[in-house]
């Protein structure tokens, strides 16, 4: 028996459909992003106007994709957040000379500041208010924080528990977010000042 044929209807709806859940998705993704390039510019503060008009984007739609801008700038600053998670990614931790691994953390640190530094400004004056970014944020933080202590896991292994106490919650701080802005924004210096301050500081504290 030959099989029945499709319905004229039937074929077209189909590619209808995904022509239409395709055009959604690159409009969503083109509102993320142009959050993202607002942040990036120092427009912490969402205005939906400005998110329409950037992404080409009706401002009705805008609002069909997210039920408000709370909701739209946690996407934005996930999205931002896996897009350069890899970036935070170090091999062989705990690994080589000293100097190599403070090269290397430093390195790391400094490209990741680059990638999602002004998204993560946007994440902490929203985090008070919003529980879900304040996790996600807190997540991260710990996360950074192994990776310090893993990195410099010989030397505080060769410490006094008390001394030990003291030293790798100062590893974490130097190298924390808040330190980089503090050293680029705060005290205006470029990314080669801010290196040889990080490092100079690694060394004096870990030597």
């Amino acid at each position: 028996m030959p099989p029945a044929s499709t319905p004229a209807s039937a074929a077209t709806a189909e590619p209808a459909v995904d022509g239409r859940t395709a055009r959604r998705d690159r409009n969503r993704d083109a509102v993320l992003d142009a959050v993202i390039e607002l942040f990036t510019e120092g427009h912490v503060g969402l205005v939906a106007a400005d998110v329409a008009e950037r992404s080409g984007v009706s401002l009705r739609s805008v609002y069909r994709y997210f039920d408000d801008l709370e909701a739209l700038a946690r996407a934005a600053i996930a999205r931002q957040m896996e897009r350069f998670g890899p970036v935070a990614e170090i091999d062989h931790l705990g690994e080589g000379p000293l100097d190599d691994r403070i090269e290397r953390i430093v390195d790391s640190r400094l490209r990741l500041f680059e990638a999602i530094g002004a998204t993560r400004r946007a994440a902490i004056q929203r985090a008070p208010s919003n529980p879900l970014l304040a996790e996600q944020l807190e997540r991260t933080r710990v996360a950074l924080a192994e990776q310090t202590e893993a990195m410099f896991a010989p030397e505080l292994a060769a410490l006094a528990a008390a001394d030990r106490r003291d030293v790798a919650p100062a590893l974490d701080l130097l190298l924390g977010f808040e330190s980089i802005d503090q050293l680029r924004r705060a005290q205006g210096l470029d990314e080669t000042q801010t290196r040889g301050v990080l490092r100079t500081a690694l060394t004096r504290l870990l030597a």
